[in-house]
């Protein structure tokens, strides 16, 4: 079990590493030919085994984002511009790229939380719950919960024993954003209409998922998200309507 439950948290923190370098690549902060930093100082920047580095590191190579050269390093590599990025054009200036996104979520959440349900570990129960306390401590003292949310939604995507599912949640994350963003707060911020009902929302997928009711864990992920839809489509109504259309009562 414990085992298990290395193996787990290694495949998670291989993932936030490997997602934080394709953010720096994308962003420019390496462009072509740039050379990354080193297996020891990733490990040293993380507190992780040279292990999850390269896990990390053969996750963007697969990707076609970098190239390692022996002796010399991991280097980033030019992207094909003709070639299109899915997902690429999601942008947080724009509520109804986010309203597809989260369409396409639903679909594919559901669906997670039902084999989750169905095939999760003991390891996995742990990490799950893990996920869903350290998003209760952020409510409770204020801070962002992107990160942590993320993190809960990939440990349920990684229960289904299909890699494919962290995979995806992993290519879309770049557009899983806080509304406080699209309202004008600073990114990560809670927007000023929150959903207060958020912790007792994941509890009650998480309880289906350990109960290994597959069903249950599909419907209560199914009204998760379709309240994260309907407030994103109030946010679009009121930017569309004219200021003395909205009624502010």
């Amino acid at each position: 079990m414990e085992a298990e439950n290395n193996h787990a948290r290694g495949t998670s923190l291989a993932a936030k590493i490997s997602t934080d370098l394709r953010r720096e690549l994308a962003d420019g902060v390496f462009k072509p030919g740039d050379r990354l930093p080193s297996e020891s100082a990733l490990t040293r920047e993380y507190s992780v085994s040279r292990t999850v580095v390269r896990e990390a590191i053969a996750i963007l190579r697969a990707d076609g984002l970098v190239e390692a050269r022996k002796g010399a390093g991991i280097f980033a590599l030019e992207t094909s511009e003709g070639k299109k990025q899915p997902f690429k054009d999601l942008t947080t200036e724009r509520i109804s790229s986010v309203i597809e996104l989260l369409e396409l979520r639903t679909v594919f959440e559901v669906e997670s939380a039902g084999l989750a349900a169905s095939r999760r570990s003991a390891a996995q129960i742990e990490a799950i719950l893990e996920a869903h306390h350290h998003v209760g401590e952020c409510l409770a003292a204020g801070s962002p919960t992107r990160d942590a949310d993320f993190e809960l939604h990939l440990a349920i995507a990684e229960a289904t024993q299909n890699r494919r599912f962290p995979e995806f949640l992993q290519l879309i994350r770049s557009g899983i954003i806080p509304r406080g963003e699209l309202q004008g707060s600073a990114p990560g911020s809670r927007p000023k209409d929150y959903n207060l009902h958020l912790q007792e929302e994941h509890a009650l997928i998480v309880d289906a998922i350990i109960e290994g009711n597959a069903e249950a864990a599909r419907e209560r992920m199914r009204a998760h998200l379709r309240g994260s839809l309907d407030r994103y489509k109030v946010l679009l109504r009121s930017r569309t309507l004219a200021p003395e259309d909205i009624n502010l009562s």
